[in-house]
Formats: structure tokens, C-alpha cells, sequence
């Protein structure tokens, strides 16, 4: 399964308390965070990829380091100083650990700081809860979207089963798919050829007959379509 990237956002609140405060001229204030996933439209999703959060806080705190197991992973807590602290979200069915650094400060009210991770070869579970969140996996990228939907003459293929079975190829087969469609392609075939993101999109719909065959019949061969 090639790497899929998501795009991370902090949401962090703040606001001043009226109890007494340590130290002088520092206002004790209110603070907390929250965490979700962007969807490719940019909307807040939960980031329900993490089984957990972990929050290392500033070592003044008593309970310095605070995990949470639900989302949107809030953490509530109160102090008078900023800090700089670090958040490991580790992912479901084994995702591995991400790490983000986060700076708490008490500038504004409420600001956001966005940060993306990247799924190392993630299992089909967790899989399919990215694909709650939309955008798209490195490697090949299938297009089906319905409304550019054409009348294929072979109707032996089926293309949302072939968009999702190139999703399961392994790197080397994937590097000969794209070999296959710059090979064969059409003037009317859409790729889109992201090197800066290390992805490769294609628009099955319009690929000729001929090469969506050769696509299906190839992708049957390394995996159950």
C-alpha cells in the first residue's frame, strides 16, 4: 500500500481566569486543545486514524504528560506561562507514532497551526479510516468521479473495482502502471504528474479501451479486484 499523507490542525483556546497567580504580572489562564484531520476541502474531520494523544507538557506540571484516547483528543489544563510542548499521536491498527511539536501561547484567543503526517505503508484497517478523511494516497490515484462518467464499449471491467485495486499494488507494480498509461495513453487521457508530493493521478474514465484492459487484466494478476 503506498504512503498516504494527512493533513493535521491544532486547535488551541485560551482565556484569562480569575485565580491567583504564581507569579506576578502573569495572569493565570484557561487553556486547551483539540486535534482533528482536513479533509480535501479543507473541512475539520475527526481524526479517528489515532487510537491516542499524547501530550508532553512542561515539566512544572504535575500530570506532565496526559494521553487521551478519543477524539478530538482534548486536553483542558490551566497555568500563567507559555511553552513549547510535544503531541504523539499514534495511529490505529499500528500506524506508528507522529510527533508534532506545538507552541502554547496566549497571543490570541484562539488560533490554529496545521501539520502533516505521513502513513508509512498503512494496513487496509487504517485504510479505510484515512479514506474517511478524503484526499489522496501517494503512488496511483484512480479518478471515478460519477459525473464525468462515460460509456465504456468493455464491460467486462469494472472501474471503481480497478480504482481500488490499484490502491493495493506494492511500489514496483505501481511504477509499471504508469509506465503502462504514458505508454498507451490518448490525446484525450488526463494525468497529473505531482513530483513536489511523489503522486501520480490519472482519470481511468479517460484512458482508451485497450490500456483499461490491459490496466484491469494486470492488476488482477497482484491482487483481488
Amino acid at each position: 500500500m503506498p504512503d498516504i499523507k494527512r493533513t493535521v490542525k491544532l486547535v488551541t483556546r485560551q482565556r484569562p481566569i480569575s485565580e491567583p497567580s504564581p507569579m506576578e504580572g502573569f495572569p493565570m489562564r484557561s487553556w486547551s486543545i483539540e486535534i482533528y484531520l482536513l479533509d480535501d476541502k479543507g473541512n475539520d474531520v475527526q481524526a479517528s486514524c489515532f487510537e491516542k494523544a499524547v501530550y508532553n507538557l512542561h515539566p512544572s506540571f504535575e500530570k506532565n504528560k496526559q494521553t487521551f484516547k478519543k477524539p478530538p483528543f482534548k486536553i483542558e489544563e490551566k497555568g500563567w506561562g507559555e511553552f513549547d510542548m510535544t503531541i504523539v499521536l499514534t495511529g490505529a491498527h499500528k500506524g506508528g507514532d507522529h510527533t508534532l511539536a506545538h507552541d502554547l501561547n496566549f497571543q490570541s484567543e484562539k488560533y490554529e497551526a496545521t501539520h502533516q503526517v505521513v502513513f508509512r505503508n498503512p494496513k487496509p484497517d487504517l485504510v479505510a479510516l484515512l479514506e474517511q478523511s478524503g484526499g489522496d494516497a501517494n503512488g496511483v490515484r484512480g479518478k471515478t468521479d460519477p459525473s464525468k462518467k462515460k460509456v465504456r464499449r468493455d464491460k467486462a471491467v469494472d472501474m471503481e473495482k480497478l480504482a481500488d485495486g490499484l490502491q493495493k499494488l506494492n511500489e514496483d507494480d505501481l511504477l509499471h502502471v504508469v509506465t503502462m498509461i504514458h505508454d498507451n495513453k490518448s490525446n484525450d487521457t488526463y494525468t497529473k504528474n505531482d513530483v513536489e508530493n511523489g503522486e501520480f493521478h490519472v482519470d481511468l474514465y479517460t484512458l482508451p479501451d485497450s490500456l483499461v484492459k490491459n490496466l484491469w487484466d494486470f492488476t488482477a494478476s497482484k491482487t483481488e479486484l
